[in-house]
């Protein structure tokens, strides 16, 4: 059995058309989703004492909501022209939503538990802008094997009035597959830190609404008890390890739903293709011609395991918290040495990744050290005056005392960290203790440079040089060169791009 292309011709591609008809199953089940919270609530106050009136709120809250997701499946429509993708939603107030197709950059095809169960996939048309709120356009609710006929069609169709070649097939070399030993890298990502920030929202939101009276549940109210009871050293490393281990735990399962099955494949139409997830998978496809460079990425606690992680940079993907969920990922958290090899062969060169970096000399070390005593002895000053003139404890006043070994050893971290090279045709520099970054970035991609300089800089001789780019961040800096250094970096990446700025 075979499928038609979603894009076969012109009169198919003119004509307005539905989702999927089982999305009229999923809809109704993701509004309810978002009632979530007032459902609660007319539930606890229905055991309040709200009677019967209770059921009948919620009753009418879930009517709502199923009305709700009917309505989004009858007023969503979607065409696809030869210039354009287009997607028309609303009932009251209708909008059209239009991705020319030689504006496409990505398109990613995604599939949650719900889609998955019901055979169906979200597809999202990238167009190059890295912002949240204008990443292109969705088609939620395609069957799993348009989704993927479409996806083919939009990145490796050619454009009106191009004669296209004859198609060949499509080969395909594995570059990378998730192992599972790579799970105990998991906890070291701290990713569980945000499913706590969630929960608790949530939980006290619940609380808020259901004004629930905490301190009368056993077990909370029996957890207090025990740790109002002990030492304080003793109550602060307890909370201490119980949040370590549920944030340990919790990474854990994070890494394993959002990596699982994880797979970076290179295809010979040019492209690199991720897939991952594990409840929600997800399919990206990078455009080689589009990649600018590799990001190293090496958290902290990752780094003290000797991990690593990959990231692209490209244009059309979103960068920063949102990276991996913008399709940016090209490794997960796994083994510094594999990380390495990806980041080479994905740019077809090692020697970026493995280079000497040229030090920053003594000053930048020093403004590294400065920095931090500087933020240490303000923090120190503040928590005296509240000694001194408040009341507070002085064991407030020691913990930040023992603050100043711990910012001389991340200013010991940070400058360890700064460096630069260049190497035949990439641009390489490295910085950050928290997440140290190296960033590999081709420097036929640079299309300008920002030199700036702060008062102290100045005074030190030192200045931020930053190479702009049309991918990824915009703009990567290597921070505090000193000023001879960066002129001489700037003119031997891109040749003749400065001297029109430059005294003789």
């Amino acid at each position: 059995m075979t499928t038609a292309p979603l894009v076969a011709d012109a009169d198919v591609e003119e004509r307005w058309r539905r989702l999927s008809p089982r999305m009229l199953a999923v809809h109704p089940v993701m509004e309810l989703r978002r009632l979530i919270f007032p459902l609660v609530a007319v539930v606890v106050g229905l055991r309040s004492g709200a009677g019967g009136e209770g059921g009948w709120w919620a009753l009418g809250i879930g009517g709502i909501g199923i009305v709700i997701g009917f309505l989004r499946y009858f007023t969503t429509s979607f065409r696809i022209t030869p210039d354009s993708v287009q997607v028309r939603r609303g009932l009251l107030r209708r909008r059209t939503l239009t991705v020319p197709r030689d504006r496409i950059r990505t398109v990613d095809v995604t599939s949650h538990v719900l889609h998955r169960i019901f055979g169906l996939a979200r597809v999202t048309v990238g167009t190059g802008k890295t912002d949240k709120k204008n990443d292109g356009v969705k088609l939620d609710g395609l069957s799993a094997a348009a989704a993927e006929n479409l996806h083919r069609e939009l990145l490796h169709r050619p454009m009106p009035g191009v004669e296209s070649a004859p198609s060949q097939p499509v080969s395909e070399t594995l570059l990378a597959a998730l192992r599972p030993a790579w799970i105990r890298y998991g906890p070291f990502t701290l990713s569980g830190l945000v499913t706590i920030g969630v929960l608790v929202g949530i939980g006290s939101r619940l609380v808020n609404e259901g004004h629930v009276d905490l301190t009368k549940i056993g077990f909370v109210h029996d957890s207090i008890d025990y740790l109002r009871n002990q030492p304080l050293p003793v109550a602060i490393l307890l909370v201490t390890a119980a949040v370590a281990g549920f944030t340990a735990i919790a990474s854990t399962a994070g890494y394993v739903l959002a990596f699982w099955n994880f797979r970076l494949s290179r295809h010979s139409s040019g492209t690199l293709h991720v897939r991952r997830g594990l409840l929600t998978t997800r399919n990206t496809t990078i455009e080689e011609r589009r990649l600018r460079g590799v990001e190293l990425s090496e958290p902290l606690l990752l780094r003290a395991v000797r991990g690593a992680r990959v990231l692209a940079i490209a244009t059309g993907l979103r960068v920063g918290r949102g990276a991996e969920r913008g399709g940016s990922i090209l490794l997960p958290p796994g083994p510094r040495a594999v990380a390495v090899d990806v980041a080479g062969t994905v740019i077809g060169d090692a020697d970026p990744l493995t280079v000497p970096l040229t030090r920053h000399g003594p000053r930048a070390r020093l403004r590294r050290f400065t920095r931090a005593g500087t933020g240490s002895t303000i923090l120190i000053l503040i928590v005296l005056a509240f000694v001194l003139l408040a009341g507070a404890p002085w064991w407030a006043f020691w913990t930040a005392v023992s603050l100043l070994p711990l910012g001389a050893l991340l200013a010991l971290d940070r400058a360890g960290s700064l460096g630069h090279a260049l190497t035949a045709g990439w641009l390489v520099s490295r910085h950050g203790s928290l997440v140290r970054r190296r960033y590999v970035l081709r420097t036929d991609a640079v299309i300008g440079w920002n030199l700036t300089m702060s008062v102290f800089q100045r005074r030190a001789g030192l200045t931020t040089l930053v190479a702009t780019t049309a991918g990824g961040r915009q703009g990567y800096p290597i921070l505090d060169v000193p000023d001879a250094e960066a002129i001489r970096v700037a003119r031997t990446a891109t040749p003749n791009l400065l001297e029109q700025f430059l005294a003789d």
